[in-house]
């Protein structure tokens, strides 16, 4: 693959190794940096706020496919304190087409767009993140892959993350995370037991 630079772009071993997935060059690894859950490769952009996070979770069955990536986001939205009325809206979801992504093991792929009210660290201050999920469902694996793209729209002067205002250089886009999706690949399907 070819980014705008006309170099080669080269796919990261994620998970030892196990899958692969191309990461936009400026992501700091942020298992680097302090302590990730096994089930998590988190990256950071090194001036802004923005992260990508590849997650393996338990697959949910009873929820239908098309149904599943509102389900996993509502389920984020949980995580992140953000399920009050107001603080969290889906604005779009689309079906993938199995031959728009490399892990052809999936049985689906799915694209949601939404933006949630969160706070970071359990601070009174919330931040407006566009959320953008990637889910590819692996059922034979007991699976379900996230990929998140956590891109904050507007940040509150009382949050942390108030520092990284202004400082957007070469913010990543929705097309670094469209082709981190895109390129995920499986090399050992003993990462799933």
């Amino acid at each position: 693959m070819q980014s705008s630079g006309g170099s080669a772009e080269q796919a990261r071993p994620l998970f030892g190794g196990a899958l692969s997935a191309v990461v936009p060059h400026s992501a700091t690894d942020v298992s680097d940096l302090r302590e990730i859950p096994d089930n998590q490769e988190v990256f950071a952009h090194a001036h802004t706020d923005q992260s990508l996070i590849v997650e393996l979770v338990e697959y949910q069955g009873q929820v239908a496919d098309q149904d599943a990536a509102r389900y996993h986001f509502e389920d984020i939205a949980g995580s992140n304190k953000a399920l009050e009325p107001g603080a969290f809206e889906v604005s779009s979801l689309t079906a993938l087409s199995k031959s728009a992504v490399c892990l052809s093991e999936c049985s689906s792929a799915w694209m949601l767009t939404g933006t949630q009210q969160v706070s970071k660290f359990n601070e009174e201050a919330r931040n407006t993140v566009t959320l953008h999920l990637g889910l590819l469902r692996l059922p034979q694996f007991s699976t379900d892959v996230l990929i998140t793209f956590n891109d904050p729209q507007s940040i509150s002067p009382d949050s942390s993350s108030a520092a990284a205002v202004g400082t957007l250089r070469e913010p990543w886009t929705v097309q670094d995370f469209q082709r981190l999706l895109q390129t995920l690949t499986l090399h050992n399907p003993e990462l799933f037991g």
